[in-house]
């Protein structure tokens, strides 16, 4: 054999030996199971024939795994997401409610200020109590309490003649409105003058609501709807004991100290009116017997379904509406209201 034809062949040769050694090679890698060192991978174990293997999921099936993942941890940041404002527009704002209790102050045009006097035509000159006139006028006694006492006092009745209190007028059609936007937290609450057709914001509240649940229309444990209130209010004082969730509880460490239920239903409501209502914030008794307002859940979807109304704002409001027909309409944004009459603006 040539020399030139020699080193052709042990040339090719060499070039056969090393794609040999490199195919065996590339066989035993494919078998292997890849390590990342960034994060862990996570393995299913089967027992097959007593024989323990480890079973690698596939891509796809490493895809499908990770998509449902995220699915499960977003699914609540979505839900969430779901009942937030459709916008940061702003909405309408007021805060009159001076103008109800404080004789000095500017009146709405449903409130008017009278002169107490001991004897009264109305009945027939006998001795009125604030009781009496509450009757009368159609007006909450803690209405009359805290406007006698010019401060958020809703009990003492102490009064004399000649004393200057505000009360709500008796010659004037109106009925109150709060309206409720779920995705917001927010509630505004109106009075509407039936004879003029004209609805009137008094003030504007944060509200705490139902927990967010998927499987509800509302998306929360709070309805939407238009419902009435009802007239099983309740006045807790500390110390007061009743039954919630077949428990014996102090009423104020769960309702705070006003209750108004929900009364009827009366258009478009995705629960009974049963077992809902607006109550203030919880009162959280301290070891030395004192207690604090937990306003923690105020502006959150945090209750079994109720509106949470902070205290001072919930006994403010309970003393106004609870003497006159009330209407509640819940929706999740505040432009699928269906407000009644025309917007009047107060000055």
């Amino acid at each position: 054999m040539s020399l030139p034809r020699f080193f052709l062949f042990s040339t090719v040769g060499l070039f056969m030996v090393i794609g040999l050694m490199g195919w065996m090679k590339k066989g035993k890698e494919k078998h292997s199971i890849p390590v990342s060192t960034t994060a862990v991978q996570e393995i299913e174990f089967k027992n097959n024939d007593s024989k323990i293997t480890a079973q690698v999921p596939s891509k796809k099936e490493r895809k499908a795994s990770s998509k449902a993942t995220q699915k499960k941890l977003s699914k609540e940041k979505a839900l969430t997401a779901s009942m937030a404002p459709p916008s940061s527009e702003q909405l309408p704002e007021a805060n009159y409610i001076g103008s109800f209790f404080d004789p000095a102050a500017l009146k709405l045009p449903i409130v008017e200020t009278i002169t107490y006097s001991r004897r009264v035509p109305w009945l027939k000159g006998k001795f009125a109590w604030v009781s009496d006139y509450a009757s009368h006028y159609k007006t909450s006694k803690h209405f009359i309490a805290r406007s006698l006492n010019k401060k958020a006092d809703y009990f003492t009745q102490n009064v004399k003649n000649g004393d200057r209190l505000n009360v709500l007028r008796t010659d004037k059609d109106f009925y109150f409105y709060l309206l409720i936007d779920t995705s917001r937290s927010k509630m505004w609450f109106y009075y509407v003058d039936k004879d003029l057709n004209q609805r009137t914001l008094v003030k504007t509240y944060t509200v705490g609501l139902g927990r967010l649940d998927d499987t509800k229309a509302s998306g929360s444990l709070t309805p939407i709807g238009k419902y009435t209130l009802g007239e099983k209010i309740a006045v807790y004082k500390p110390g007061v004991m009743g039954h919630f969730n077949n428990e014996k509880v102090e009423m104020v460490q769960i309702f705070g100290t006003r209750w108004i239920p929900f009364g009827e239903e009366i258009e478009g409501c995705t629960a009974p009116a049963k077992g809902f209502g607006l109550h203030g914030t919880r009162l959280i008794k301290n070891p030395n017997g004192d207690y604090t307002e937990d306003i923690s859940e105020v502006g959150k979807f945090e209750s079994d379904g109720c509106v949470r109304v902070k205290q001072h704002e919930m006994e403010e409001l309970f003393a106004i509406i609870v003497s006159r027909p009330t209407v509640v309409e819940l929706v999740k944004d505040f432009h699928e209201a269906k407000l009644p009459g025309e917007d009047k603006k107060f000055d």
